[in-house]
């Protein structure tokens, strides 16, 4: 099937990304809307005139379409900095492909994405860490962390383990990889070791790496040097304004793998060379990374390299979900109680039977930091001395009407001759879910709320249980 001219270009108009094609000549034939608001000009303005003359600031070489249309070799994921010719300075990721119709050139198409703004809030980010530590000397005016060991709350065996283990581990300077469901707090056991470790008063960097492009990502952990690239800077890396503490990288699974390579090269070798340079510039750092899922899942599902895991692997720390902590339950109420009376100004003493029966048979998919944050939010609205459902966030009121209509009754729920504990649950998880089906007309989305469960997990357990 072949589409009309005319439906291609109101698509090429519709993408959220800037597409720039030019002739083999190097003339602009095809500027789409995006690509004019992302350089902030008019198409009018850029249609049937040469690259060069619209970007007097590239040439031949750093003009990833001219350089494209010359060696007919793509151009993937460039990072790019120019100035047009109103003056405006744009970062782009680029990438580049030749239009070649029967081995010849017809011309060159170019998809880019605006992370002007993103790259220059991150260099100011690396430039103010660098005059931090170059200026602040001492631990109390350079310190980046606040949480220790006693921040960590929690009763439970496997719990109090994890703080044993973790507070040993600190004590080295070996990689750690801390890893454990969303809002379960690890980049709270991460500030934890540091402040308990001999690095505790030398610079501490954070860097979520699911946060920047790839090539954005390798410029600032990295660094890089004038002309590495068009509009390169000679600047320091995270690891080199890391030096002598320790760096912490955040969802490093999301790391794309060219760069994880790159990154255990740094690990092995224990010095840094900047993005196009000859020099290599030793670093002494402390690597702790922590990521949401298995480790070994992750290296199963490609997400992160063999090579790496058993690098970064050296201690690794698994933080309990909540709902595995259920004697924990009440410590960590008390807390957030506590924190937040004193933060508003309010007296609220307790939960209401309802909500406290509901904080233990809810799942808290959030984890501490879901639990946080609906107490912080039943305190901001409460006028008496303790918590209503009606002040609780709206899912959490729908998990409890969910728990009320799903109610089995003692006789309703036996165990039959031959029938193992395992078998019975089994039917009873069969029955809620499809009851919570029946009465969500089928949408997995509302079915996950009345069950109080991640939809992602509801449809997990339709496939395992042949629901589906």
């Amino acid at each position: 099937m072949q589409f009309p001219e005319h439906t291609l270009e109101v698509l090429l108009r519709l993408v959220d990304v800037g597409v720039h094609v030019v002739d083999a000549n190097g003339v602009t034939r095809y500027f789409n809307d995006a690509a004019a608001k992302l350089e902030g000009l008019d198409p009018s303005q850029v249609i049937g005139r040469h690259i060069l003359d619209v970007y007097p600031s590239l040439d031949g070489q750093s003009s990833t379409l001219l350089q494209v249309a010359s060696t007919l070799q793509p151009v993937l994921n460039h990072q790019q900095s120019f100035t047009h010719y109103k003056g405006n300075r744009i970062t782009t990721i680029n990438s580049t492909w030749p239009i070649v119709v029967e081995g010849q050139l017809q011309g060159v198409v170019e998809v880019s994405k605006d992370i002007t703004e993103v790259r220059q809030l991150s260099e100011r980010l690396v430039d103010l860490q660098a005059r931090i530590f170059e200026q602040s000397p001492k631990k109390s005016e350079r310190q980046t962390t606040r949480y220790t060991f006693d921040d960590l709350i929690g009763q439970d065996k496997a719990f109090v383990n994890l703080k044993r283990t973790a507070l040993r581990a600190a004590a080295s300077s070996s990689s750690v990889l801390v890893w454990g469901e969303t809002g379960t707090g690890k980049e709270l056991l991460v500030q934890s070791i540091l402040n308990a470790s001999p690095r505790g008063s030398k610079p501490f960097i954070a860097q979520n790496c699911a946060a920047l492009p790839e090539t954005l990502l390798e410029s600032i952990l990295f660094g890089t040097i004038k002309g590495s690239f068009t509009g390169a800077e000679n600047r320091p890396g995270l690891f080199e304004l890391a030096d002598g503490g320790t760096l912490f990288l955040d969802e490093i699974n999301a790391m794309p793998p060219s760069l994880q390579v790159k990154l255990l090269r740094v690990l092995q070798e224990r010095y840094v060379r900047r993005i196009g340079d000859s020099r290599v510039r030793p670093v002494d750092v402390r690597i702790i990374s922590a990521m949401n899922i298995d480790p070994w899942q992750a290296v199963q599902q490609g997400q992160l390299r063999e090579d790496l895991y058993f690098r970064i692997n050296v201690v690794q720390l698994q933080i309990p979900p909540l709902r595995q902590r259920p004697d924990d339950l009440p410590l960590l109420v008390h807390h957030f109680l506590d924190k937040y009376n004193r933060q508003l100004g309010k007296q609220v003493l307790g939960l209401s039977d309802e909500v406290e029966q509901l904080f233990h048979t809810y799942s808290w998919p959030g984890n501490v930091r879901e639990l946080e944050h609906a107490i912080e939010g039943a305190l901001n609205i409460s006028d008496q001395d303790i918590i209503e459902l009606a002040q609780l966030p709206a899912h959490l009121v729908r998990a409890e009407n969910a728990n009320q209509q799903f109610g089995f009754s003692d006789a309703a729920v036996t165990l039959q001759p031959g029938q193992t504990l395992r078998d019975t649950l089994a039917e009873v998880e069969i029955h809620l879910i499809e009851q919570a089906m029946r009465q969500s007309g089928n949408n997995i989305s509302h079915a996950a709320a009345l069950l109080g469960i991640p939809r992602q997990t509801l449809q997990y357990r339709l496939r395992a249980l042949h629901l589906g």
